[in-house]
C-alpha cells in the first residue's frame, strides 16, 4: 500500500502542484463492514491547491477522480476529498 500512496501522490503533485497534500489510509476504520476488501483502501485526500479552489467543488472532485480512475477500479474502495 505504501507504493500505491506514493504513486497517487506523484500523480496529484504532477497534475495540481498543491501547496499541501496529505494522503490518509482510513481502511482500519472499515474492517468490520460487509464490503470490506483488504486489497483495497479507504483513502482520504487533503489537498491545498489554488487550481482546484478556482473551480466548483464537484468539478474539482471529478478532476481528482479522473486522475485516479485506474486506482479507483483496482485499488481504492472509497475516496474522501478535502480541498483547502
Amino acid at each position: 500500500m505504501i507504493q500505491l500512496l506514493k504513486d497517487i501522490k506523484i500523480k496529484l503533485d504532477k497534475e495540481f502542484n498543491p501547496k499541501k497534500l496529505i494522503l490518509v489510509d482510513n481502511s482500519y476504520l472499515h474492517t468490520k463492514h460487509k464490503s470490506f476488501d483488504p486489497k483495497k483502501i479507504h483513502l482520504k485526500i487533503i489537498i491545498e491547491s489554488d487550481e482546484l479552489k478556482k473551480i466548483e467543488k464537484l468539478e474539482a472532485h471529478k478532476a481528482i477522480f479522473n486522475i485516479l480512475r485506474q486506482e479507483m477500479k483496482d485499488k481504492i474502495h472509497a475516496l474522501e476529498i478535502e480541498i483547502k
